[in-house]
């Protein structure tokens, strides 16, 4: 006789039971993990306005210096000089995601900041300004007049604007741009050559460092040596981000005087605000600098987010 070994249906309950608490701990699990790597994306941030020497989301900077390029020689190429940037220059709106400056472009410029980061959407011959998705209420005759303001208040200076096209895939964007120019500024106003200016070639210039396709406006930004390993996940990830800022900066001082270097300190993800970023990297920044002041090295252009007065006059004082 065959003999069924039928389970006890409280066991068969019992381990569906086991199961089912173990599926939800689980869930539990990674929910919690979810969290903390969201919380890790915001953690310092503060609702308070923070203005400190290498970090300021105040709405002003502290101090103001506006002619600083009237020391450089008239003799020194552009790749020599060390100067202070931003990136997404108008990132002013959006949310603590999309928000990478709390200072107005006049302000920027007043401060020291001499690279601008400008970013443009195309529809239909217009150019507005955005940081992906958000739209930054301004747009770019908003950016040529405030350029072109500063340079005929401060003759002794210059500006470089990388200018590319987002949150639009017209790629072709060099009409548009040349009507602004026309409509907002002048044409006298850019630097018409591929070459490198000299300081004197280059004051009371627009320098458009040109990330779009056309006949040549200024120079070409993939001419730069570049480091803008910009994706950083989360804030566990901002040892790596340094070692990137970090690794180019060391190599500008030796690398070719001909051309310009460019390091991004700025960075963001989903799980790391740009302004959490640039809390952790221009301190870093900072403290980097403060050990190399008085060896008179040439770094080229740092852009930050969110930098601050001090931070951008140690640069300067590199010259």
């Amino acid at each position: 006789m065959c003999y069924i070994n039928i389970p006890d249906p409280v066991v068969i309950s019992d381990k569906s039971d086991m199961m089912s608490s173990n599926k939800r701990g689980l869930v539990r699990m990674y929910k919690t993990l979810f969290e903390l790597v969201v919380l890790i994306g915001v953690i310092g941030l503060s609702d308070g306005a923070i203005q400190r020497p290498d970090y300021d989301d105040t709405s002003t900077p502290e101090f103001f210096n506006p002619s600083w390029m009237a020391g450089i020689p008239d003799s020194w190429p552009l790749s020599e000089i060390t100067m202070p940037g931003t990136h997404n220059t108008m990132a002013l709106y959006g949310g603590a995601l999309a928000e990478c400056q709390s200072w107005s472009l006049a302000s920027q410029l007043r401060a020291g900041v001499r690279f601008l980061d400008v970013r443009v959407r195309h529809v239909r011959g217009n150019l507005t300004i955005h940081h992906g998705v958000s739209y930054q209420r301004a747009h770019f005759g908003h950016v040529l007049e405030g350029v072109a303001d500063f340079l005929n208040q401060h003759p002794s200076e210059t500006v470089l604007m990388r200018l590319k096209e987002e949150f639009s895939e017209t790629y072709d964007i060099y009409g548009a741009v040349v009507s602004y120019i026309h409509r907002y500024a002048h044409w006298d106003l850019l630097w018409h050559s591929r070459l490198m200016p000299t300081m004197g070639q280059a004051r009371g210039k627009l320098i458009v460092l040109q990330d779009f396709s056309g006949p040549d406006l200024g120079m070409r930004y993939g001419s730069l040596d570049i480091a803008d390993d910009w994706k950083v996940p989360t804030l566990l990830h901002v040892p790596e981000k340094w070692q990137s800022v970090h690794e180019h900066l060391e190599a500008a001082p030796a690398g070719n005087k001909a051309m310009i270097f460019l390091t991004y300190a700025s960075g963001a993800g989903v799980f790391a605000y740009p302004n959490a970023i640039a809390q952790r990297i221009n301190a870093r920044v900072y403290d980097y600098l403060t050990a190399k002041m008085g060896q008179n090295q040439r770094f080229g252009i740092i852009t930050m987010d969110f930098p601050a007065a001090p931070l951008i006059q140690m640069i300067i004082d590199f010259n």
